[in-house]
C-alpha cells in the first residue's frame, strides 16, 4: 500500500494536524511513516501562513 498526503496545502494542514491530535503523533513520525520529506511539508504550509508548534505538536 502507497501512503501519501494530500497535495492541497489545507487539507494537509487538516489532515496533520488530525493525525497529530488524534493518534499522539510526532510531526516527524507522520512524515517518516508517509515517507515525506519534512521541510518540504513545513514549507508547503508556510505557504498558508502555518507553523509548526513543537510544543503544541500542530500547525498553528
Amino acid at each position: 500500500m502507497n501512503l501519501t498526503l494530500p497535495n492541497d496545502p489545507a487539507m494537509l494542514l487538516s489532515f496533520l494536524n488530525l493525525r497529530m491530535r488524534d493518534y499522539n503523533e510526532t510531526l516527524d513520525d507522520v512524515c517518516a511513516l508517509y515517507g515525506a520529506d519534512r521541510e518540504a511539508v513545513e514549507e508547503k504550509l508556510r505557504e498558508i501562513d502555518y507553523e509548526y508548534d513543537e510544543t503544541l505538536r500542530q500547525f498553528v
